[in-house]
C-alpha cells in the first residue's frame, strides 16, 4: 500500500510524463509549417551549384526555391515533410517511392546564395553532397 508521499509522487510523475509526451506528439505538426519562406525569397533564374569535391557544375532553373531540395532526386511525387523553415535556413526531408530518400538543409547567406547540406539514398545507393548553390543569369 502506498502512503500519501508516493501517491503524489507517481502522480507528479505521470503528470510530467504526460506533458513531455504531449510537447514531443505536438513537435512535428509546428515542424511541418505551411511553406518555405525563406526559398520563395531566393532570386529567380539559373542557379549554379557548385558541389564541393566534384569539378564539373549543375546548372538548374530556380523558380520557387523548392528545386534546390532535391539536388539528388530531380523527380515528381517525392513526399516532403518541413524539419525547419527559418529566416536564413529550411531543412526538408523527403521519401521519392521507389528511388530511395534524402535530408537537405539550405543555408541562406544572399538572395542569390545558398549552402546546400544533402544526405540520403538514390538508386539503392547513399550520398552525400556539400555545396554553393549562386544565382548566375536567367532560365
Amino acid at each position: 500500500m502506498m502512503n500519501r508521499t508516493e501517491s503524489s509522487m507517481r502522480v507528479l510523475g505521470l503528470g510530467a510524463f504526460a506533458a513531455g509526451a504531449a510537447m514531443w506528439l505536438a513537435t512535428p505538426a509546428t515542424a511541418q509549417g505551411d511553406g518555405l519562406a525563406m526559398l520563395s525569397s531566393l532570386a529567380k533564374g539559373e542557379w549554379t551549384i557548385k558541389q564541393r569535391g566534384v569539378a564539373r557544375n549543375r546548372k538548374i532553373c530556380v523558380k520557387t526555391g523548392t528545386e534546390l531540395i532535391q539536388i539528388m532526386h530531380q523527380e515528381s511525387g517525392c513526399s516532403q515533410f518541413v524539419v525547419e523553415d527559418g529566416a536564413a535556413r529550411t531543412t526538408v526531408q523527403y521519401t521519392c517511392p521507389g528511388n530511395g530518400y534524402g535530408r537537405t538543409s539550405i543555408r541562406r547567406e544572399t538572395g542569390t546564395l545558398v549552402q546546400l547540406e544533402s544526405q540520403g539514398i538514390h538508386k539503392g545507393m547513399p550520398f552525400q553532397l556539400t555545396a554553393e548553390a549562386r544565382r548566375t543569369g536567367r532560365c
